[in-house]
């Protein structure tokens, strides 16, 4: 079985290469392809975690060794895989939603001319997101990391004529630099600390080593999760890609590029359980995240930038288990899955109302829709019922054992990050009732189509002309059918997943599990989650529900304002990287002309006017070097006499 592992791999990376490199005869014929190998990889992923199921949880992890890349003396680089409890997760993850995703994009990308590189780029995306969680060492998990880095900017400027994607794809690709700056110092300071990449030795010796080493190693660890799942201070390029189609929307902030981070953070748990310094910042990083998406996603009326908002918030929830050590891992995967079912349910739906809607993305031009787009509105509410954590589906059992575990950190700081993770669920609550109401409740706002900017993805050319006028209708079945299917995980998987802690016992092998103990019961905790989403859903319902929704937004608070800013994220670092940055440069630039190049042309300076005043002794006349050697032998018969009588 364990020479089924490259397959895993190689299906969808054939299928890139021949979409990318196979030209125009495969425009009819090429999406089908991309989505048969997305799916052909699935199935070796189910039959691999068949043979898992079969052998004893202790001995289900798989090893896959195909060649040395760098054999050398005291530097061994190998192209190996591992496959266990936790790989086979987002292996299965990745793939079968990933295979929904690509049956969603065969409707959804239909009129788009360009749509077998389209599928090609996202064979690419889920063979690098492959390769990232399968990599038996961090080496090769940073080439996939990497892979994923092109393959999402390639995806987010897929529409690169339109100059707000090609910005959008330029600042993710940068922003993902900075996290990845992090993730190759820390695989620097492993290799000089314990001698390799290998997750093995690297994880076992952990506990081995100087605490101060391990912090830096896991702090430059998290700052690579931060950029990779945009977490503070690293969250800025999340909103913007939502240029990208819907389908990438689906892809890379549900179920796959934004949980890597909280993969690299879980698979490294040795080292944060021997740094506690570094896993209190991650605490705190994951608790500000899920209020600062939250906020943010509460004041967007672009229904992408809305679930976007809600993808920053949630990955913060992983972020925050993740941080909590033993007690929280498990959590923070189950969650991670179940958000994969319900957000990228809630991402396809949002493409389904846009295919209706002339791509149109503003929700207050909305309105009714329930109407119009039965399964859709079914599908998506399945989906925000899970997110928002109704009691019985998904996010529910998951949300409510992060907040159990926060609130079991003890002390002080269990109660700060359980009632931040509260009061996100109450934020999430109103925000996604929000979106709900404004999209699918009230009266018709439709207006015209004020341009035809948008995508060329979904209706025919001739539908998109300005002036336009909206005529909702229900997608085709190859976009209905991948949400039915994600709508189902969004109501069972978490009960399946939670309900005698199945999926604790899952993970346990990998990232051991310890349970905790909150001040106050288990019982009391999920009453109150419940009773902070009951309030969540009614302040958004008396704000929304009972009212006309204007089509123009009111002003707004200057939280509002703020809030519809991405918080000030872009203003806070035009100032402090791009101004601070060009202010450094010219700085440096003077420094380098007055001080080094003054240094050394001044240098050259005084030699070339020493050697001009030595130059002079030298003129050619006779009488002078007479009086020269005069000169001189006086000066020698003066030393001699005054040596003598001294």
């Amino acid at each position: 079985m364990d020479n089924l592992i490259a397959l895993l791999v190689a299906a969808p990376l054939l299928g890139a290469a021949v979409l990318l490199c196979g030209g125009r005869r495969l425009d009819r014929t090429g999406h089908w392809l991309g989505t048969l190998l997305a799916a052909v990889s699935f199935g070796i992923g189910l039959v691999l975690f068949a043979d898992m199921l079969s052998k004893s949880a202790d001995d289900r992890a798989l090893h896959q060794r195909l060649f040395s890349w760098v054999p050398v003396e005291g530097f061994q680089a190998d192209i190996a895989f591992q496959l266990d409890q936790l790989s086979m997760t987002f292996v299965l993850l990745i793939t079968g939603v990933g295979t929904l995703i690509h049956v969603y994009s065969i409707g959804y990308m239909e009129h788009d001319e360009r749509r077998r590189r389209f599928f090609g780029y996202l064979n690419l995306f889920v063979a690098a997101m492959l390769l990232l969680v399968l990599a038996d060492n961090y080496l090769l998990l940073y080439f996939g990391w990497e892979g994923v880095g092109l393959a999402s900017y390639l995806l987010i400027g897929f529409w690169q004529h339109k100059p707000s994607a090609a910005t959008a794809a330029k600042k993710a690709f940068l922003v993902n630099r900075v996290g990845d700056v992090g993730l190759s110092i820390a695989i620097m300071l492993m290799f000089t600390t314990f001698g390799t990449f290998a997750f093995g030795p690297v994880l076992s010796s952990a506990s081995e080593t100087g605490e101060g080493t391990l912090t830096a190693i896991a702090l430059m660890l998290l700052l690579a999760a931060c950029g990779k799942s945009a977490q503070v201070p690293l969250q800025s390029w999340l909103g913007d890609a939502m240029e990208g189609p819907t389908p990438v929307s689906a892809l890379i902030h549900a179920a796959t590029m934004v949980t890597a981070g909280v993969y690299l953070i879980v698979r490294s748990a040795a080292v944060f359980n021997a740094a506690p310094d570094a896993q209190l910042v991650v605490t705190v990083v994951g608790a500000v995240t899920l209020l600062f998406g939250a906020i943010v996603g509460c004041a967007k009326d672009d229904i992408k930038k809305a679930l976007a908002g809600s993808t920053m918030s949630q990955i913060g929830y992983m972020i925050l288990a993740a941080g909590l050590g033993p007690i929280g891992y498990a959590f923070a995967i189950m969650h991670l899955v179940t958000h994969g079912f319900f957000k990228a349910g809630l991402f396809l739906g949002a493409g389904s109302v846009m295919h209706g809607m002339n791509d149109e993305v503003d929700m207050r031009k909305y309105g009714g829709l329930r109407k119009y787009m039965p399964v859709t509105f079914v599908t998506f509410g399945l989906g925000y019922l899970a997110i928002i954590g109704f009691p019985g589906l998904s996010g529910f059992f998951s949300k409510d054992k992060i907040i159990e575990a926060a609130f079991a950190k003890g002390g002080t700081e269990g109660w700060i990050l359980g009632g931040c993770a509260l009061l996100g669920a109450a934020i999430t609550a109103y925000y996604m009732t929000r979106v709900m109401i404004l999209t699918f409740f009230g009266e018709k706002r439709w207006q015209p189509a004020p341009d035809a900017d948008r995508a060329p993805s979904a209706e025919p050319a001739a539908e998109h002309a300005a002036g336009t006028m909206p005529h909702p209708h229900e997608s085709p079945k190859s976009m209905t059918i991948p949400m039915i299917l994600l709508a189902f995980g969004s109501v069972f998987a978490g009960g399946f997943f939670g309900i005698g802690d199945r999926f604790v016992h899952w993970l346990e092998p990998v990232t051991s599990f310890e349970h905790g103990h909150p001040p106050i019961g288990a019982g009391a905790i999920t009453a109150s989650t419940v009773v902070v989403m009951i309030l969540g859903v009614g302040i958004a319902y008396l704000q929304y529900g009972r009212r006309p929704v204007p089509v123009v937004a009111p002003r707004g608070s200057l939280l509002t304002r703020a809030a519809r800013r991405d918080l000030l994220q872009d203003d806070f670092n035009h100032v402090v990287f791009v101004r601070g940055g060009t202010h450094l440069t010219r700085s440096l630039v003077y420094v380098d002309h007055s001080l080094v190049d003054g240094v050394v042309n001044g240098t050259a300076a005084s030699v070339g006017g020493l050697s001009g005043r030595l130059r002079t002794l030298q003129n050619g006349y006779a009488r002078s070097y007479a009086v020269s050697m005069f000169g001189g032998t006086a000066v020698l018969i003066a030393a001699t006499l005054l040596m003598r009588a001294v």
